[in-house]
């Protein structure tokens, strides 16, 4: 059996998509190969074709254990010899997994970096013949990421202690060139094979929303995908149990997952969210890295998170299938000022030296700013995430909420006249520099405490703005330090005139800003949006494609698997197109392998008689 033959026998596909073969191919060769693929673009397949055609067992090394249980379920679905260990077996259920591995039952076997010095785990890879070593989730072992996981710097001594060194084999969605380069050394790749694929997901629509009442807004997002499964990012425990609490209050099925929940809820509500039973989850970023559900149709963030990796990371949760879904973040000032909270208040690494903590910190907050730049961009969301991620890119994507909005130029020299003179008579008045929140209260007339013990209520500028919002002041004021009108001390958080501030004051220049004049058109169809790779299924097939997830979801009751591991929404809407009426025309299915044909097809294809004789 070739690698062709493979994948379409057990994963029911009759080519590779981008980059795959090429690191198949390095694997197979003997070759160590480092894969940047994006989410839903077939990482895992990169190993996993390869570890049915080499000898021996190949270990995978993956950071979860709920990745593991999802990766594994759905080995065994195609036919696939594979299982894990990790800290939720009991020592039964480990003993019985070792057995099995000694006796060379398995092709693949999925384990945890804290795993690796394990005695008895070690003991079984110096004795087996270990072909692969496949490392999953890579960039955790870059501190410069934003998932450094310290056990995975042990991954290169775990292969220094085997017999002899298998190739290795590392995969990640996101990561800069910086992350990369450490993957590189830290993982002890030897001349690996390196292959970046590419960051878009043209199947994903992108928007930043900056509602004036976030939870009506969700409302009104969530009863709009009411029939989809999607997650909900929040920034915080409360924040989560807040909006889980409110989607439930008006009939929405949705759970919740966050540290602070016993492990037996999120096992509980982890489980229900997969299982579709209740297909709306509400999270933390607790909730995360490797979820392998397929459906997910929809991503909202609730709060901004502290990077684009992570947003990247959590946004590419949708659309695993290819199917067309939606990245929708709701964005407000607030969430900054809880972002750097979350960051002042989320370092204790003992791990790292004084300097290395030091380091941290400093591109802790520029990766937040590229965040909020992120936010406030006026042109193309998509580019905006390539350009993070180094990736060429057209000037505009079509299928993005600002490719997509209609946008109307407003002056606003007059508003940013007062702003830089206010900052000016508050620095000439005190002696130092003061914040944006103080300049906005000035700016406003607050009667506050710190506004009169000041004397800001003194100023000239005073109550200038009184007519508009908090939140359209602190708009202005950051238009300004965007623009290079005005500086925040990265200490403090002080404004500062800069030279450009005199041509505004004195000598005439004009400040303009892109607006977003009404809200964006809704998400194209997967029919007509020229970068959508999946369509819905058309007209004619609608009620066919629902008749067929009726049945894979009696199916999956039955079985206690997920829905999507039978089939995904892409392979039924593929079904209901072609409508195959025997096992030959199922196989012909993108998606259909042989175990799947042989297990559910005669089911499928009766589904299918039934329908069209009706």
């Amino acid at each position: 059996m070739d690698k062709l033959e493979a994948l379409k026998k057990y994963f029911g596909h009759e080519g590779f998509r981008p980059g795959q073969e090429k690191l198949i191919d390095g694997i197979l060769s003997g070759r160590d190969v480092l894969g940047v693929m994006p989410t839903g673009g077939g990482k895992s397949l990169c190993y996993q074709i390869p570890a049915l055609l080499l000898p021996g067992l190949t270990v995978v090394i993956s950071p979860l254990i709920s990745l593991m249980k999802d990766q594994v379920m759905a080995l065994r679905q195609v036919g696939i010899s594979a299982d894990f260990l990790n800290s939720s077996q009991s020592e039964e259920e480990m003993r019985a997994v070792y057995r099995r591995a000694w006796a060379g039952r398995y092709k693949l076997l999925y384990v945890a970096p804290e795993r690796l010095a394990a005695e008895g785990f070690l003991n079984l890879c110096r004795e087996t013949q270990i072909s692969l070593a496949a490392v999953d989730e890579a960039h955790c072992v870059s501190q410069w990421g934003q998932d450094f996981r310290p056990s995975y710097l042990k991954i290169p001594e775990f292969l220094a202690q085997l017999a002899s060194r298998p190739p290795v084999a590392a995969f990640t969605a996101t990561a800069t060139g910086e992350v990369r380069r450490d993957m590189t050394r830290l993982l002890g790749l030897q001349d690996p094979l390196t292959l970046v694929t590419g960051f878009d997901r043209p199947n994903l629509y992108f928007d930043v929303l900056r509602p004036k009442k976030k939870e009506a807004t969700l409302l009104a997002l969530v009863e709009e995908r009411r029939e989809k499964s999607g997650i909900i990012y929040c920034s915080t425990r409360n924040a989560v149990e807040k909006v889980c609490a409110l989607l439930q209050s008006r009939g929405f099925p949705a759970t919740r997952y966050h540290a602070g929940l016993e492990e037996a809820e999120r096992r509980q509500n982890q489980e229900d969210f997969r299982f579709d039973r209740k297909p709306v989850m509400v999270a933390t970023n607790a909730f995360g890295m490797g979820i392998d559900k397929s459906n997910v149709s929809y991503v909202i963030h609730y709060n901004m998170p502290k990077s684009l990796e992570a947003y990247y990371q959590e946004a590419g949760r949708a659309g695993r299938d290819g199917e067309g879904a939606d990245c929708i973040l709701l964005y407000s000032g607030t969430d900054l000022v809880t972002a750097r909270f979350l960051l002042e208040n989320g370092r204790d690494n003992k791990e790292l030296s004084d300097v290395e903590r030091e380091e941290t910190i400093r591109r802790d907050y520029e990766r937040l700013e590229a965040m909020r730049l992120y936010c406030a961009a006026e042109g193309c969301y998509r580019g905006s995430l390539l350009d993070y991620f180094g990736q060429e890119h057209s000037g505009t994507c079509g299928n993005c909420g600002n490719c997509r909005g209609d946008f109307v130029t407003q002056d606003v020299t007059r508003q940013a006249q007062m702003v830089l003179s206010c900052v000016k008579r508050a620095q000439d008045l005190l002696g130092y520099h003061v914040g944006s929140s103080l300049i906005a209260q000035t700016l406003k007339g607050s009667r506050s405490q710190k506004v009169r013990e000041k004397g800001l209520d003194r100023l000239s500028t005073y109550g200038l703005m009184r007519g508009e919002t908090a939140r359209e002041i602190g708009g202005c004021i950051q238009l300004l330090v965007d623009k290079g009108y005005l500086l925040r001390d990265s200490e403090y958080g002080g404004l500062l005139l800069t030279a450009k501030a005199g041509e505004v004051l004195f000598r005439g220049e004009r400040v303009e800003r892109s607006v977003r004049l009404i809200p964006p058109p809704e998400p194209l169809s997967r029919e007509e949006g020229p970068r959508r790779r999946e369509r819905l299924p058309a007209q004619g097939e609608e009620g066919l494609f629902q008749a067929l997830k009726k049945l894979r979801y009696r199916l999956a009751q039955k079985e206690n698997v997920p829905p999507f591991m039978i089939f995904s929404n892409a392979v039924l809407t593929d079904m209901a197109a072609k409508r195959p009426r025997n096992l030959a025309e199922i196989l012909e299915v993108s998606g259909v392998g042989e175990k799947k044909a042989e297990r559910y097809g005669t089911a499928f294809l009766l589904a299918i008689e039934e329908y069209l004789g009706e």
